[in-house]
């Protein structure tokens, strides 16, 4: 699978059973790699991925007719960001399909997200990462984002509160480029 001909778009009901098993594998994945205290498998079922639906919004990625990744858009985070003007986009669980997709995929359903968010008019995409995850931290410091703040004690679906570092990409374009 490559990047050239992946395909987005929202995904729908018949979809929640994907985002179970994407999310659940992602789980599995971390996990078999040491990286404990993040996702768990069976931690969110089709109702949480339907509540998101409801007031946000899950994209679905695809390529050659197979699931390459998912990830969830919110238009607004008080948990971890508290209230905020409407400027951003908040990009919940990245997740990528290991076993179809393609190395980089995972830049690329950033990269989407990020025209999504620059599509309805907001000028930032923020996201949290488990502070303890230094290679998650240092994937996104390389996308582009910054840390920007910490959020100590964030209420978590089916878990324990954790702490969160609190990233942010400026999509507005650098004044400076092309001097």
């Amino acid at each position: 699978m490559t990047g050239e001909n992946l395909r987005v778009r929202p995904a729908t009901e018949a979809d929640l059973a994907t985002l179970v098993r994407l999310r659940d594998d992602a789980a599995r994945w971390m996990l078999a790699r040491g990286v404990t205290g993040q996702w768990r498998p069976g931690e969110l079922d089709e109702d949480h991925f339907r509540r998101v639906m409801a007031h946000g919004e899950v994209w679905l990625a695809a390529s050659g007719g197979r699931v390459a990744g998912a990830w969830e858009l919110w238009w607004e985070d008080e948990a971890a960001w508290g209230p905020q003007p409407p400027v951003a986009g908040y990009v919940h669980r990245l997740m990528v399909d290991r076993s179809t997709a393609a190395p980089g995929t995972g830049r690329l359903l950033l990269r989407a997200a990020e025209r999504r968010v620059a599509a309805v008019g907001r000028t930032s995409v923020r996201l949290d990462c488990l502070a303890g995850n230094a290679q998650l931290n240092a994937y996104y410091r390389d996308a582009g984002y910054r840390v920007v703040g910490h959020k100590q004690g964030k209420p978590q679906p089916g878990g324990t509160p954790k702490s969160f570092a609190l990233l942010e990409k400026d999509l507005r374009p650098d004044p400076n480029d092309g001097l």
